[in-house]
């Protein structure tokens, strides 16, 4: 696995979950099977009007919230894309000209991430110096990823967890974030647009939304369900609905519609035999895009007549 971190910082060397094994428990050291369940209704209950989370795909990821951190496992192709994701999301920031240190490139950097899981792409963010907060619907996701991070006291200031929503986020923290990240997110959202105005009105001026998801092509369905999910099995069957994949197009049109400038756009492809990701310029599978926040334009919002830098302290406060 590529190693993403501060040169300045020591290394910690994290210990591998044995398959089967429970973060979710007691103090007995037992699973809580009871209560597990009783989670699954609240996140139900708590989540059945929101405009961005669909409760079937909620439905399916609790299912899997021990596999997060089993890197052979059923997310072993998201610790690989890793090795592409975090080097973009990297160079990308420091092209924007954010002062950093050259051991952690990142640092100073507030990045939100959306949909976070276990923390996978939220750790490695950490490790560069980047301030980052981990958001996900999932109460038991966030109790994982919160758990995992306790391994390296590295990440104990830099990483930070809330079981939320980014509409949530809006009252409270508007403009707060440098850059959000909201990797193979999009295809489990419920409203795509709401989603993207979301993280407008959270996101600073000029600031980065990265996003990595899966293109409505034939071959995407040919590849990533009938290949991925019913013949090779690196996904479980019914991970991803065909009908949410989104055409580059339409994203770039949804985005460019509610205040962003799409800075670029580079396809994505997994080899399964090596197990690697790689950079190509054909978008038809999988593809990252990178754009910003417009500087002259702001969504109104309805905060109570409150000043952005008034929302920035509260958020401060908050986070």
């Amino acid at each position: 696995m590529y190693s993403f971190g501060c040169t300045n910082q020591p290394t910690c060397s994290l210990p591998y979950l044995q398959r089967g094994s429970c973060l979710l428990q007691d103090r007995s050291g037992s699973c809580n099977e009871n209560e597990n369940r009783g989670n699954i209704c609240h996140n139900f209950r708590m989540y059945a009007t929101s405009q961005t989370v669909d409760p079937l795909e909620m439905r399916k990821f609790q299912a899997w919230v021990q596999k997060w951190w089993d890197e052979e496992g059923m997310f072993s192709v998201l610790h690989a894309m890793n090795d592409i994701r975090v080097p973009f999301i990297r160079d990308s920031l420091m092209s924007r000209n954010y002062e950093h240190d050259v051991g952690c490139p990142l640092s100073g950097v507030n990045i939100l991430d959306v949909g976070c899981g276990g923390g996978l792409l939220s750790e490695p963010l950490g490790r560069l110096g980047a301030s980052v907060t981990g958001i996900d619907p999932l109460e038991d996701n966030i109790k994982i990823a919160a758990q995992h991070k306790s391994f390296d006291p590295v990440l104990d200031k830099q990483v930070q967890y809330k079981s939320c929503t980014v509409e949530e986020l809006v009252d409270g923290h508007l403009g707060y974030f440098d850059a959000i990240v909201a990797s193979e997110v999009l295809e489990h959202v419920a409203d795509v647009e709401s989603f993207i105005q979301s993280c407008f009105q959270v996101l600073k001026p000029g600031g980065s939304l990265f996003v990595t998801t899966i293109n409505k092509t034939q071959l995407s369905y040919a590849l990533a369900i009938v290949v991925a999910e019913k013949i090779l099995g690196i996904a479980p069957e019914g991970t991803h609905d065909w009908e949410k994949f989104i055409h580059p197009e339409e994203l770039e049109r949804l985005l460019e519609s509610n205040g962003f400038v799409v800075e670029s756009l580079k396809g994505m492809l997994y080899n399964p035999l090596s197990g690697s990701w790689s950079w190509i310029s054909d978008t038809s599978v999988n593809y990252a895009m990178h754009a910003l926040k417009t500087v002259a334009q702001e969504q109104p919002t309805d905060m109570g007549g409150e000043s952005e830098q008034e929302q920035q302290k509260v958020a401060e406060a908050s986070v």
